[in-house]
């Protein structure tokens, strides 16, 4: 293997063939794991057994990087592929062409190429022809054409059998095992819906309904999604299928408008559960009911992360072609931990961890790293923003503000370095853009404050159902997203809440501890004292009106340690990611007149 390069063009072409063979063997090896768990989640909904499906979500956002390191450990073995020179790799990447010219997950494989060959090769090679910058083969119209194969989407024609008949036939087409406690009352509530949103449907020749084959499966939610077609309307919906408190099982709502999908597919949110086939259909089909959403994000979102990451890369490579403006460093107050800029004409931000931390701070950076790998696994209720982690990013020195370039040198000297016209950034952390909440509170009206401050409490709650405790819960480190949620995104002090200690303040001893700038009372390194927050909550006016006025009870250590206390009793939290309102058991109560279970819930 050490003389390759002299080999004859015969035996280095079959080496190439083979090696081509074994990446593409492991490929499949984690597309079969992914797929699996899509169809392990059904089981797992039908049995509320919300916990499997916790454990089955983490265990399949890990998956990938276990048999990407598989392969790269077979390829060593077999092949000592590190050795291999470049000849050989140009042909190794001609040969996987090759083997993807029928494959129903071509571009999944690519990225899968390109993550085993960025572990072996030195990064001179990440982007020259041994890689995929560029995707090689077209994923246009690719279908599942085994005979008992499901289809990406199946069609239905309502005006055969009614739109009622129909509905009811879409969802018992996916074969839930556990019985619905009245689906005749949930289509009529479908159908209400419906009609006060489009008024009376007048059918058109091209009426139907597009219902894609696989349900949707996230915290304890299954969600039937499609689109209806009717003249030159085509209007997207989601409906969510969850347990009644019957033990049986009941449509919740219908999401009908595009910017409540945009909600339910966002960087918030944890990944769905799914079976597909065919990725690429089933993100041109969602791009059909929401136009606004890249690529990248809803691959991101259907729990393909790291074809959502390369793709997110290409997209700024190819903004970067056709922009003109500098990264300058974001908005807000300076953090501690992080040097945070961004593109203005770009809506994401860049993190780099600096080298050190000045007081109080009490981390390392491998501690920062392990709070975001918590996020990436953790289950975050639509209240922790995803982040998409890159080593050695490249970018163009002229493209960077002095002012950015002279702190990274400053603050962060190990993980930078020139190469040639570009500033080569070790490790970085990517996030959607938002106002950071202090600018908000700062800078807005009556109302909008009164909204940021409702949203920041229900978020901080919502986490606290999570099982996470934010650690640093000023208004800077909490972000208001284009649709007006508030979103946590800096983890470097998050904890679990039930590793924390709840205590009260004690009362003071003497008037020297009721005049005491410090505290005169013992603090443990986990412990927690919430009557304390209203030290820096509550310094603006208006800010504390709002949050006395709907979160009285954000103070109070007993609000705290019933979190805590449900966590430790094994209670599993869950998310609404769509207003309660549209929930059918509060939209038309007199439908629910008997059932008890249907309380209505806060959105997460």
């Amino acid at each position: 293997m050490e003389a390759m390069k002299h080999f004859p063009k015969l035996l280095s072409s079959q080496i190439g063939f083979d090696v081509a063979e074994t990446l593409l063997e492991g490929f499949n090896r984690h597309y079969r794991n992914f797929s699996d768990a899509g169809v392990l989640a059904k089981g797992l909904f039908e049995s509320a057994d919300w916990r499997g499906l916790q454990r089955l979500a983490r265990e399949r956002i890990m998956s990938y990087d276990e048999r990407v390191a598989e392969c790269v450990a077979t390829l060593e073995d077999e092949y000592e592929a590190e050795d291999i020179d470049g000849e050989v790799w140009q042909q190794i990447k001609l040969h996987y062409i090759g083997l993807l010219t029928t494959h129903r997950q071509p571009e999944c494989a690519e990225t899968f190429f390109n993550s085993v060959c960025c572990k072996i090769l030195h990064r001179s090679y990440f982007n020259n022809d041994f890689i995929f910058v560029r995707p090689a083969i077209s994923t246009e119209y690719i279908e599942n054409d085994e005979p008992a194969a499901k289809p990406t989407y199946r069609a239905y024609y309502p005006g055969k059998d009614g739109l009622a008949a129909t509905l009811e036939r879409i969802v018992t087409n996916f074969q839930l095992e556990t019985p619905f406690e009245d689906l005749a009352r949930d289509v009529d509530c479908v159908m209400r819906a419906l009609r006060e949103t489009f008024g009376e449907v007048e059918p058109k020749a091209n009426f139907q309904i597009h219902v894609l084959s696989s349900l949707f499966f996230r915290n304890q939610s299954a969600y039937i999604i499609g689109r209806i077609i009717n003249g030159d309307l085509l209007a997207p919906f989601a409906v969510p299928v969850r347990h009644a408190g019957t033990g049986r099982l009941a449509l919740d709502a219908v999401l009908l408008r595009p910017e409540q999908l945009l909600v339910m597919f966002s960087f918030s949110h944890s990944y769905f559960l799914v079976d597909m086939e065919v990725p690429s259909a089933w993100v041109e089909f969602l791009r059909t009911i929401m136009p606004r959403k890249p690529r990248g994000e809803i691959y991101t979102s259907l729990g393909l992360q790291k074809q959502g990451k390369n793709l997110f890369y290409r997209d700024l490579l190819h903004h970067l072609k056709h922009s003109s403006d500098q990264f300058v460093a974001a908005p807000g107050i300076r953090g501690m931990v992080m040097i945070v800029f961004t593109l203005p004409s770009f809506p994401y931000v860049f993190k780099v961890i600096k080298d050190s931390f000045p007081a109080p701070k009490e981390t390392t950076r491998a501690q920062v790293e392990a709070k975001y790998q918590l996020v990436k696994r953790h289950d975050r209720l639509g209240r922790l923003a995803d982040t998409l982690e890159y080593s050695s990013v490249a970018l163009p020195v002229a493209r960077l503000d002095e002012a950015l370039v002279s702190e990274l040198e400053k603050l962060a000297p190990s993980m930078i370095e020139y190469e040639g016209d570009n500033l080569v950034i070790r490790h970085l952390y990517i996030e959607r853009r938002m106002v950071p909440l202090n600018l908000w509170l700062q800078n807005g009206s009556d109302a909008e404050v009164e909204h940021g401050i409702r949203e920041y409490g229900n978020a901080v709650k919502d986490l606290m159902r999570a099982n996470i405790f934010p650690g640093d819960m000023l208004y800077k480190n909490f972000g208001v997203t284009r649709h007006g949620r508030v979103v946590f995104y800096d983890y470097d002090e998050i904890e679990y809440l039930t590793d924390c200690n709840v205590r009260a303040v004690p009362q003071p001893r003497n008037e020297e501890d009721e005049l005491s700038g410090e505290p005169w009372y013992s603090v443990g390194p986990h412990d927690i004292f919430p009557e304390t927050y209203r030290t820096f909550l509550l310094g603006d006016t208006r800010v504390r009106r709002y949050f006395l006025e709907h979160h009285p009870d954000f103070f109070d250590p007993a609000l705290w340690q019933e979190s805590k206390t449900r966590l430790l009793a094994g209670e599993v939290p869950d998310c609404f990611p769509y207003d309660p309102s549209i929930r059918f058991s509060v939209r038309y109560p007199e439908c629910y007149a008997d059932d008890l279970s249907a309380a209505p819930a806060r959105a997460a």
